[in-house]
C-alpha cells in the first residue's frame, strides 16, 4: 500500500509540474495587427497560420488608407483606391531575423511582387526596412537615409516635374542607402538621393545590400518584367525597378 500511494503522489507531482510549465501563448500582435518593422519568431509565425498566410495581396484596408491620405496619396485623376493593393510579407536582414514588411502598389503588379518577395525570403535575402513612406510623412530623402524599401508614393521624377512611376505604384525602390539615385548636371557636379550615400555611388567595391547583376533581387525583378535603373545611361538608380509597360 505505501508503494502504490507513493506512485500515485509521483503521478499527481508530475500532472503539477506540467501544468506550471504550460506555455504562455504566443504573441501574434505585429501579424495580426500587420505592425511593419517588427521582429517576429517562427512560433508567432506557425500560430498566425503559417508562412502562406504571411505574403499576401489584399485591397487597401481602411486603416492604411487613412494613413496614406494627404501623405503618399493626394487627390488625382490618375489612380485611385481600387488601382492599389496592400501588400504584406516577411524579410530577413543582417540580424537573421525575420522582419513584418507592408507596402502599397498598383494591383497589374501586386501578385508577381508578393511571389517575388517570398522568393526573396526563401533565399534570406537581406533587406533592412520595408515601411510604408507615410512612417516618413512622404519624405523620399528621409526614407531613402534610413534605408527603407517602399513602391508607391504620388510624387514627382526626382529633380523633375514629370510624374514618377511611384506616383502609379509599377516601381520598387530597394535597400535606398546603398543603392543610390544620382545623375551629373549640367555644371558637372553630382545630384545624390539621398544626399549622404555619397560613397555608394562608386560600385566597385563590396558591401552590404548592394545590387548588381549577380544580385537575386535584380534575377527576380527583371525575369518578371521589371527594369533596372542601374542600367540606365543617363543618370543611375541602383535602388530602382520599374515595370516595363508595352
Amino acid at each position: 500500500m505505501k508503494k502504490t500511494s507513493h506512485f500515485l503522489f509521483i503521478l499527481c507531482c508530475c500532472a503539477v509540474l506540467a501544468a506550471c510549465k504550460k506555455e504562455e501563448p504566443v504573441d501574434t500582435t505585429p501579424l495580426t495587427e500587420w505592425q511593419a518593422g517588427q521582429i517576429v519568431s517562427e512560433a508567432a509565425v506557425t500560430a498566425y497560420g503559417g508562412l502562406d498566410k504571411c505574403f499576401a495581396a489584399e485591397p487597401i484596408p481602411d486603416g492604411v488608407w487613412a494613413r496614406m491620405q494627404g501623405k503618399t496619396y493626394v487627390d488625382n485623376p490618375y489612380i485611385g483606391r481600387d488601382d492599389l493593393r496592400h501588400i504584406r510579407v516577411l524579410h530577413w536582414d543582417y540580424d537573421n531575423k525575420m522582419h513584418v514588411g507592408e507596402m502599397v502598389c498598383n494591383v497589374v503588379i501586386a501578385d508577381r511582387v508578393v511571389r517575388i518577395f517570398r522568393q526573396l525570403f526563401d533565399a534570406k535575402y537581406n533587406i533592412e526596412r520595408m515601411l510604408l513612406p507615410d512612417v516618413y510623412d512622404a519624405d523620399d530623402e528621409k526614407q531613402m537615409r534610413d534605408n527603407n524599401t517602399s513602391c508607391f508614393c504620388y510624387r514627382n521624377i526626382a529633380g523633375s516635374t514629370n510624374l514618377s512611376k511611384h506616383a502609379r505604384g509599377i516601381a520598387i525602390d530597394i535597400n535606398t542607402f546603398y543603392n543610390p539615385y544620382f545623375k551629373v548636371r549640367e555644371d558637372g557636379s553630382l545630384f545624390i538621393q539621398p544626399a549622404t550615400a555619397g560613397a555608394y555611388c562608386s560600385r566597385d567595391w563590396d558591401f552590404p545590400y548592394k545590387i548588381d547583376h549577380d544580385d537575386l533581387a535584380f534575377k527576380l525583378f527583371t525575369e518578371a518584367g521589371f527594369e533596372w535603373g542601374g542600367d540606365w545611361t543617363t543618370r543611375k538608380d541602383y535602388q530602382h525597378f520599374e515595370l516595363i509597360e508595352q
